[in-house]
């Protein structure tokens, strides 16, 4: 699976971004690398998130898809990207 990131719209988590790291059924299970770790990732219907479509290339520059994702991996994936859409 390619890197997908989505931001929860529904929820405790709303407006939280993820990685989603696979997709069973009507559900994405999300990593966001602290509280849900690649070990226990979180459930989320497919409607309660809404995919982020145009990454910037900060972020492809960390991710290696010849790696399995790790957590440190992921924060680290998270990290550029809010930081890069803090304004938006």
């Amino acid at each position: 699976m390619d890197l997908m990131l989505a931001t929860s719209k529904a929820g405790h988590d709303a407006k939280q971004v993820y990685v989603v790291i696979e997709e069973i059924g009507d559900y994405y299970m999300i990593v966001n690398g602290t509280t849900k770790t690649m070990i226990k990732p979180k459930k989320k219907k497919k409607i309660h998130l809404q995919l982020i479509k145009n990454l910037p290339t900060e972020v492809f520059e960390i991710y290696d898809s010849s790696k399995p994702l790790d957590d440190l991996t992921i924060k680290r994936i998270l990290k550029v990207y809010n930081r890069r859409n803090k304004d938006v």
